[in-house]
């Protein structure tokens, strides 16, 4: 493992001890889900970690963390007081790191664990696409606007990215943006749903599945510990992936991450 990997190893870990202590349920979400299955650990050229949590757990683990640093650990959700967290999902930050994203808003926190909620999107033979597409402008038109212009990305993505900017805040705060799009995820819930999926993740159909796949948290190898994802892996990898057990081309083993600066050593509180 990477020095990386060490560190989100032990975040993991931590956090899958804090869900088990506090009946809380989680899934490990695409790669970490993939490498959990595929390399029983990372996948070698990836640098992170992604979970899911049913809303209700997902909205538990909030209240019981708050804002208060556990072990070294603490959480940022969407709700955050922060005007440079602009993330519409939550994520658990390594206090003894330093670490800045490519983002407009110039965030610097540490190493992180991304967080996501888990939502119904309908009852019927499919899911309700037609909703999901509600959510995703609206997710997009954010993203857009809290993403800068940089080298490698699509000339599409980077002139939206110019246009987002020229609408004036009093139009368009971002904030209220951000709430009224996790607001929107909470139409269906969860428990009571047909379809189900981390709608924010990666704003992908893709990632739209059926409840009964995530099923019961299972337990699965991952670099010598056990961590919980989905009760019926195989078709829930296949959903994402397609053949999920054949290696990408050489090409493409690169992680998608792009970070100004990780320092390691450094808190970011100091």
């Amino acid at each position: 493992m990477t020095e990386i990997q060490k560190k989100l190893l032990d975040m993991l870990v931590w956090f899958d001890g804090f869900c088990r202590a506090n009946n809380l349920r989680y899934y490990a979400l695409g790669g970490t889900l993939l490498g959990a299955c595929r390399h029983q650990g990372f996948i070698p050229w990836d640098d992170d970690v992604d979970v899911g949590m049913p809303r209700p757990d997902y909205e538990r683990l909030a209240e019981l963390m708050g804002s208060e640093i556990r072990d070294g650990y603490v959480l940022e959700t969407e709700n955050s007081p922060d005007p440079k967290f602009c993330y519409f999902f939550s994520k658990l930050y390594d206090t003894s790191t330093t670490l800045q994203e490519d983002v407009a808003t110039g965030l610097k926190r540490g190493l992180f664990l991304d967080v996501f909620p888990l939502d119904g999107i309908g009852n019927g033979e499919g899911p309700d696409l037609k909703y999901y597409g509600k959510i995703k402008r609206k997710a997009w038109l954010y993203l857009a606007r809290v993403t800068v212009v940089r080298e490698g990305r699509s000339a599409l993505k980077n002139l939206a990215a110019v246009l987002a900017k020229i609408i004036p805040d009093r139009i368009v705060d971002n904030t209220v943006l951000r709430k009224e799009i996790s607001r929107m995820c909470t139409k269906y819930d969860f428990d009571r749903s047909k379809w189900v999926g981390s709608l924010l993740e990666d704003l992908s159909d893709r990632s739209v599945v059926l409840r009964e796949l995530f099923g019961t948290p299972t337990d699965y190898p991952f670099e010598g510990h056990q961590i919980l994802g989905a009760e019926h892996a195989d078709e829930f990898l296949t959903a994402l992936f397609g053949d999920w057990h054949q290696l990408p081309p050489e090409e493409k083993r690169v992680t998608n991450h792009d970070f100004l600066s990780c320092d390691l050593h450094q808190s970011y509180l100091e």
